[in-house]
């Protein structure tokens, strides 16, 4: 079973493909449901309220922590991966 095969199957109500250029930032955000996502190809660094920081590289999954602020960094050689959101539009 695939990444996209994996979400749908727990329940995600809307999955996508998402590619990220090389050092893009998100600003300290926070989401109210579930989002999930997994990388494909490249390494994405989640940078936690706390300091924790977290990087996901290919072949690993990441499940956000719901109302948790958080910010992510895109390694430079940018980032592909699949998203699960289970409020669409959250992520």
């Amino acid at each position: 079973m695939n990444s996209k095969e994996i979400l749908k199957s727990e329940g995600f109500a809307n999955v996508y493909e998402w590619h990220d250029e090389p050092n893009v930032e998100y600003s300290k955000h926070e989401h109210k449901g579930k989002v999930t996502i997994f990388v494909i190809k490249g390494d994405v660094t989640f940078i936690f309220k706390n300091g924790e920081e977290k990087i996901i590289c290919s072949g690993e999954r990441l499940d956000v922590p719901i109302g948790i602020e958080h910010s992510a960094i895109i390694g430079p050689k940018g980032c592909d991966y699949v998203v699960g959101e289970m409020i669409k539009g959250d992520s």
